[in-house]
């Protein structure tokens, strides 16, 4: 192998890929990025994934920890899904019970969502899963029912959320790092050690999750970690104990907020009525809309977010609402008066979507051709785009220059 592919700049000895990864740093660039689940890490998590660290296989677990009595962590999991499918092979086991928020009323696939007729994820096909919901007038948890349904099914794992911290109320915790944290891909699974409980007559029982969860990470679903993500979630972990990250958490509830009351004063009908997280979830039905038809529109604006079911959709294949995050833009350094504009332009992009779908139907297929027939929502939609973009360009990129 010559030394020009092994020590060349990826410019240079890639140049196709390379145009690849510079077009969409651009369109990163030129974008409102809005979906809840992504943002933009630092330049020294990027500089960890790119080490030497990538080069070396690692087995097993190092012995030291920080309060080893009170809480294990593994940091090897490749992302979320796996960390969850860690824990749920590791202590709920084949064919065992769970229950988890339901998929169109805010929970996620891989707590054991299926239909009538297909298992969706790996969890419905190898664990029994029964969802639990939500009010679908409120948007909030039925927790009566909950706990009914609880006693009934007898779950070995229920999988729920917790604001602001899940730590002294749950088990097991897992994470991903990439989002709010802004670290790179990959997961990490906490899990409590020591005493559970105290039996009757003074006997301790303890936690046995350690090396349930540990070999359910390896070697039962994974082989070596990735020591360059391990090392990635170092330094962002790091990062996240410094009085700056605590600030931009802070702002990034705030601009949430400042959002939902944007949208809400326009008229949009948004889950639960506010939020005290990084996202919101507007119901657009109460425009006239649904889905894919306000993603699609946003998209051609460049502003990316992500069609979402809400409280009282039938069907997780056609949501009715959309996701919008603030993560992102406020690591771009937008505040609240940023925050307005960005409501006006999502506002002036689905009032456009309504003129079409006017013309075209509720259908996304009749939606985009409607578009590309008509010269004039062509023009609306381009107009909108430039300003939009032009805007995006005024704040910074987290990240390096091209690439």
């Amino acid at each position: 192998m010559s030394n020009s592919i092994l020590n060349g700049n990826l410019w240079d000895t890639d140049p196709e890929l390379y145009a690849i990864i510079k077009n969409e740093k651009e369109r990163q660039r030129a974008g409102l990025e809005m979906i809840a689940s992504e943002n933009f890490t630092s330049i020294p998590v990027l500089q960890c994934l790119s080490t030497c660290l990538h080069n070396k296989y690692s087995e097993g677990m190092p012995n030291q920890r920080l309060n080893a009595e009170e809480w294990g962590v593994n940091v090897q999991p490749y992302s979320g899904s796996p960390a969850n499918f860690a824990v749920y092979t590791g202590v709920v086991e084949p064919h065992g019970r769970i229950m988890g928020l339901d998929l169109p009323d805010g929970g996620h696939l891989t707590h054991g969502f299926f239909t009538a007729t297909k298992k969706i994820s790996a969890t419905s096909i190898f664990f029994e899963s029964m969802p639990y919901k939500v009010d679908p007038k409120t948007g909030f948890i039925d927790y009566d029912k909950l706990a009914e349904t609880a006693r009934l099914f007898k779950p070995r794992l229920i999988i729920a959320g917790v604001i602001p911290s899940p730590f002294e109320y749950c088990d097991i915790v897992t994470t991903t790092t990439h989002k709010t944290l802004r670290g790179p891909r990959a997961g990490v699974i906490f899990y409590r050690k020591g005493v559970r409980s105290v039996k009757a007559n003074g006997q301790k029982v303890m936690y046995d999750l350690e090396s349930k969860i540990n070999q359910s990470v390896f070697p039962g679903l994974q082989g070596g970690p990735h020591n360059h993500a391990i090392a990635a979630i170092a330094t962002a972990m790091k990062q996240a104990t410094t009085s700056e990250f605590v600030e931009y958490q802070k702002q990034v509830v705030k601009n949430a907020q400042r959002l939902c009351k944007g949208l809400m004063a326009r008229g949009y009908e948004i889950a639960t009525g506010g939020t005290e997280v990084h996202l919101i979830l507007v119901d657009m039905r109460s425009a006239g809309l649904t889905g894919a038809p306000a993603e699609r529109i946003l998209e051609l604006c460049s502003i990316a977010c992500n069609k979402n079911t809400v409280p009282g959709d039938k069907s997780a294949l056609h949501p009715s609402g959309i996701r919008l995050g603030t993560p992102a833009l406020t690591t771009r350094g937008m505040k609240e008066a940023d925050i307005d504009r960005v409501v006006d332009y999502i506002d002036k992009a689905l009032k456009l979507a309504q003129e079409i779908t006017k013309v075209s139907g509720p259908k996304v297929a009749d939606f985009n051709k409607t578009i590309e027939e008509s010269p004039d929502f062509k023009a609306k939609i381009k107009n909108l785009k430039e300003e939009i973009e032009n805007y995006s360009r005024s704040f910074p990129l987290p990240g390096f220059e091209t690439y």
